[in-house]
């Protein structure tokens, strides 16, 4: 996933946290904000200190970002989005996390038609 398409700074993740809206499942909370005109998605992760080490964090960060690169056809481009990932995705592999991925965006509405 290219840098121009991620969520990096302090101030825009605020801004999604606070104007955004957010859906959850047991593994992910999703906040997306639309972004008007903006030709790409962009999105943030945050998996927190609690969920295990930092090899085990960045792991889970992996999986993450490459479930959005293998779904972004799908994805409408005008949100940016965060992901919070929650203490059972430790335990989970990549396809269980593409699939609570997919399960949130679908409940988001986010997928084109």
């Amino acid at each position: 996933m290219k840098k121009a398409y991620r969520v990096k700074k302090n101030e825009e993740f605020q801004q999604i946290f606070k104007e955004g809206h957010s859906f959850a499942n047991r593994q992910l909370v999703i906040y997306t904000l639309n972004k008007e005109g903006q030709s790409h998605l962009r999105v943030g992760f945050s998996v927190g200190k609690k969920i295990g080490n930092a090899v085990t964090r960045n792991q889970i960060k992996r999986y993450l970002r490459q479930a959005f690169i293998d779904l972004d056809p799908y994805i409408k481009p005008d949100y940016d989005y965060i992901i919070i990932a929650r203490i059972p995705t430790r335990s989970m592999g990549y396809h269980e996390i593409k699939s609570s991925l997919n399960h949130l965006l679908k409940k988001t509405k986010k997928f084109r038609q």
